[in-house]
This record gives structure tokens, C-alpha cells and sequence, in this order.
């Protein structure tokens, strides 16, 4: 293992590579693996090094014939957007998959694997943002035109009900409610269409979570189980403290909600930072970086995995009577902090992930010294 080891050129560098390296010998089996790819597959190099590269990758995938054919041609080939994973090691996820011979004297085929998941959901949340806009131009158009005569409608529905015999009652009263439920959707919809600046200050994450287990507790969560897991080091992110309590408590009742049917229900908080991810926004001419991770993780049954793509959109819901706007306004809000979500979801484990820019001139040093690591 050793003499293996001290024969790949440059491990350190290696090592120091954010992106999950691969290196298999001429029989597929695993040779050698990087910090970031023992994350990645959830496995330690000791484990993996016991494993061919069959074994690792699910069945029939495409990085089984791009290893063969680098090691025949000896030159360098990619893959786009390929299932990596296996049952063993975790969920598929999709990547981008660069192989390069390591020599012309052997077989050994370096693999980096460029994880799509995060891009891929944020182009999906400008996407989401897109719509979202349209429909609070559509809102703000008719908003308006539309209350007005349902405002009419509530008082005739409310003077019928004192004139109308007592069977009938009922019919008057369908009538003022799915009123007062359109007005109600109506105003969800205008929250849309609110552009002020928002008012922000340097705000401790944790402080925030606290506050909305004690809400929930008392409220839509009750007999659920919590558990947190925080980084007490985490700097500050510059936002407004009530919308982001409604940001998390509303993900916290989407999680209670999904957990009903389920035995020993439990939701988990925990807080991260995690440098290396950096986005681009318009109108900023450098990439913004956005080390702060907060994930709501529950034990449920899961979001059906047609909707889950699409599950930041507007009026898309997998509630009986929900509007589809709660996760909607939750990545509004979330990309008004300048932020990105997404979301992880299988059989017995969902997860949202959070990421937040640092407060600006907040733990400098921690921030710079973080991203060197």
C-alpha cells in the first residue's frame, strides 16, 4: 500500500484538491483517493482502497467504459452529467467526470469528479426566480381588479346568510370562505412583489434557530424529537432576523408536517462553515462566496422524486390543500440574502441546505483562513 502510494506523483496536491479524486489501477481496483472523495463516498481510504472501482460505481455506468478506454487511448476524455454513487456508499448524484492516464507505461487512470448538484440548482432557482417574478407582475396587474369584487361577493354571500332558510346556510358560508381563501392567496402571491430593501444587521445564525425550535415546540412540532449539531465558531450573516426565523420555521413545519405518519419523528439543526462555494451574481463583478451552511434534516417519507426538481416553484405542492407558495417565498427570501437552497430527499432522510454569505467585515480572518484550508 505504501510503495503504492509513494508512486502517485504529487499526493499532497492531491490532497489539497477541493474535488473527489479517484485513482484506479489496470484492474479497476482503487489505488488511491483524496480527502475530498472519502467525503464524497463516505468512506475512509483504508475502505476504499479495498474496492474496485465496480464496486464503487453503479451498475452500468458510463465511468466504468471512460476509465477502459482512457487506459487503452492513453489520452484524456470526459463524461457529462453521469449517475456516481451505489447503494453501498450513498445516493447517485450527478457529475461531471475528467479521466487522465496517470503514465504511458501502465494503466492507471486518474478520475476527478466534478459534482453538477449545486450548479445545476441554482440555474433551477433562477429559473424559479423567473417565474416567481411573473406571477407577482401577473399579481400586481390584477391583484387589485380581482379583490374588489370579491370584497362584493363576501357581503352578498354574508347578507344571504341571514334571508335564506336555514338548509341553505351552508351553501353561503362555502361561498364567504373560498372568498376569504382567495383574498388570503392573493396577498401570499403580492409578498412577491416586495422589493424594498430589506433591513439587515449582523445576525448569529444559532440565535435564530433557537428561536424557532422554541416556536415550533409549542406549535406545529409538537412531540417531535430535535437535535442540533451547531459549529459554535460560526461568523455571523448579515440579514434580517424575522424573515429568516419565518425562512427556517417554515421549513421546520414542512418537515413536522411530513413526519406524521412517522414513528420516533425527529428533526436535526445543524450549522456548518463550508468554504469553496462561490456564485455569481449579477450586477457584482466578483463572486460571492457563501460559506455558511444551515441544514434541516427530518426522518420522513421523502418528496416524490417528480416533484423535487421542481419543488421551489410556484403553486407546486405535495399538500392536499397547500397553495405552493410556502417554499416559494422561503427561496425568495433566501435569495434576497444574496443565499442559494436546495434539496436532498430520499425514503427516511430529507434534507434543506442553506448556504448564506458571511456579514461583511464579520470574522475576516476566519473567513480567509477557512478558505485556504
Amino acid at each position: 500500500m505504501n510503495d503504492t502510494l509513494a508512486a502517485i506523483p504529487s499526493t499532497a496536491v492531491l490532497q489539497a484538491l477541493p474535488q473527489p479524486i479517484v485513482v484506479v489501477g489496470e484492474e479497476h481496483q482503487i489505488i488511491f483517493v483524496n480527502y475530498a472523495a472519502e467525503a464524497f463516498f463516505g468512506a475512509s481510504l483504508s475502505v476504499l482502497t479495498r474496492q474496485r472501482l465496480d464496486d464503487l460505481i453503479a451498475f452500468g455506468s458510463p465511468i466504468i467504459s471512460l476509465v477502459e478506454t482512457v487506459a487503452l487511448r492513453r489520452a484524456p476524455m470526459t463524461e457529462y452529467r453521469v449517475r456516481v454513487g451505489s447503494s453501498r456508499f450513498g445516493d447517485e448524484r450527478v457529475a461531471d467526470v475528467f479521466a487522465s492516464p496517470i503514465s504511458d507505461t501502465d494503466g492507471r487512470v486518474a478520475l476527478l469528479i466534478q459534482e453538477r448538484t449545486m450548479a445545476d440548482k441554482i440555474d433551477r432557482q433562477m429559473v424559479s426566480r423567473g417565474a416567481a417574478r411573473s406571477v407577482t407582475g401577473l399579481a400586481s396587474m390584477l391583484a387589485h381588479e380581482i379583490k374588489n369584487p370579491l370584497s362584493g361577493i363576501r357581503g352578498a354571500a354574508q347578507l344571504l346568510e341571514q334571508s335564506i332558510a336555514a338548509d341553505e346556510v351552508p351553501l353561503a358560508r362555502l361561498i364567504r370562505d373560498e372568498t376569504d381563501r382567495i383574498v388570503g392567496l392573493l396577498d401570499r402571491v403580492e409578498v412577491f412583489g416586495d422589493d424594498r430593501p430589506l433591513e439587515r444587521e449582523p445576525i448569529n445564525i444559532h440565535v435564530v434557530l433557537d428561536r424557532v425550535k422554541l416556536l415550533a415546540r409549542n406549535g406545529v412540532a409538537r412531540g417531535v424529537t430535535f437535535s442540533e449539531e451547531y459549529d459554535p465558531s460560526l461568523p455571523p450573516v448579515f440579514g434580517n432576523r424575522d424573515q429568516l426565523i419565518q425562512v427556517f420555521l417554515n421549513l421546520v413545519k414542512n418537515a413536522s408536517e411530513a413526519l406524521e405518519r412517522t414513528q420516533k419523528p425527529e428533526i436535526r439543526l445543524t450549522t456548518a462553515f463550508r468554504p469553496g462555494i462561490r456564485i455569481s451574481v449579477l450586477g457584482v463583478s466578483e463572486r460571492i462566496s457563501l460559506p455558511l451552511e444551515i441544514v434541516i434534516e427530518d426522518n420522513g417519507p421523502g418528496v416524490p422524486p417528480d416533484i423535487l426538481p421542481f419543488l421551489f416553484d410556484p403553486f407546486i405542492t405535495t399538500k392536499t390543500n397547500g397553495s405552493g407558495l410556502g417554499l416559494a417565498l422561503v427561496a425568495k427570501i433566501v435569495g434576497d440574502h444574496g443565499g442559494v437552497i436546495d434539496c436532498e430527499s430520499r425514503p427516511g432522510r430529507t434534507r434543506f441546505r442553506i448556504l448564506l454569505p458571511v456579514a461583511s467585515g464579520a470574522f475576516t480572518t476566519s473567513t480567509e483562513e477557512g478558505t485556504a484550508r
